[in-house]
């Protein structure tokens, strides 16, 4: 693993995720300050709108319109000409918080939740992919998947590719033109299917456990590794290309590619991702490193 230049791009956070590059300049949710801001290249940020429990996921609609995912109470929200609504309400479908999403071209939002109470210590178990149309309605596209976590979709349009984080693996589906989902398959192995009825059980079992993550122009995917203080660069069917560890042994929970020429790698990072450890303190940074291939596709 070649050493890596970091440059620190944002500092005074307590859980960044959901990183985009959007139109010149970089976003951010931050779990537990509870805010979706607009960070500058140069540093610095614009705290864009405050979501009381707990933003994650952000995507843009065709006309501009932001898009952000409402954890706890297991909504989309949509903010258009500063005013912030409910685009979608998906709570009858969860069994979870909701997470990280991907916005595609037509302004549909495909969504994941985490299944069970991870934080509560529930048992852990499959949850499904939703898809929220436009006009807001909500359709269970795809179940059974392991904790489905950051997901990318490629530059034509035509297949989605999502993290479990709790299954070793990336599965990718076919986009069809109505929106529905087929042909699963599992995209990259990462290493066997974790078995068990506790957390403990499978955390023992988890090789590489993908988060969020970002697509680039040979096909291959950036993801954190969220057990494993790093961001790699995963091939199809799962060899890992290259790695970047955390800055001063750090986790690392999301990274995008961004930047004017889609080569800036941008790493959330921070000690851990409990919300009981990170929400009284502001130790959580966004630093940036360059790679040789840039974005393509979405996020």
């Amino acid at each position: 693993m070649a050493d890596r230049e970091f440059r620190t791009v944002l500092e005074g956070g307590s859980f960044f995720e959901g990183p985009r590059w959007h139109e010149g300049t970089w976003w951010a949710s931050d779990f537990y300050r509870h805010t979706v801001s607009r960070v500058n290249p140069g540093g610095g940020e614009t705290v864009v709108l405050e979501v009381e429990n707990q933003p994650s996921g952000l995507g843009w609609l065709p006309n501009g319109d932001l898009l952000v995912v409402s954890m706890k109470d297991q909504r989309l929200l949509r903010l258009a000409d500063g005013e912030v609504t409910t685009h979608a309400d998906l709570s009858a479908v969860c069994g979870g918080h909701v997470n990280d999403m991907v916005v595609d071209a037509q302004g549909r939002a495909f969504v994941g939740d985490f299944g069970f109470d991870l934080m509560g210590g529930g048992a852990p178990t499959a949850a499904s992919l939703k898809r929220v149309d436009p006009d807001g309605t909500v359709t269970v596209v795809a179940d059974g998947l392991r904790f489905p976590n950051g997901s990318v979709i490629t530059p034509d349009g035509g297949t989605l590719i999502v993290g479990e984080t709790w299954g070793n693996r990336f599965s990718a589906f076919d986009i069809a033109a109505d929106g529905s989902l087929s042909n699963r398959r599992v995209w990259a192995e990462l290493g066997a299917v974790p078995e068990g009825g506790s957390i403990e059980e499978l955390m023992g079992q988890v090789v590489i456990a993908p988060d969020g993550c970002t697509l680039d122009a040979e096909g291959h995917v950036w993801v954190a590794d969220g057990f494993g203080s790093r961001a790699i660069r995963v091939a199809p069917g799962g060899a890992i290309v290259d790695e970047v560890a955390g800055p001063d042994g750090m986790g690392v929970y999301a990274c995008a590619l961004g930047g004017d020429d889609g080569r800036e790698l941008l790493l959330c990072c921070a000690p851990d991702f409990y919300e009981h450890t990170r929400a009284p303190v502001r130790e959580a940074v966004l630093v940036s490193t360059q790679v040789a291939v840039p974005h393509a596709g979405l996020p």
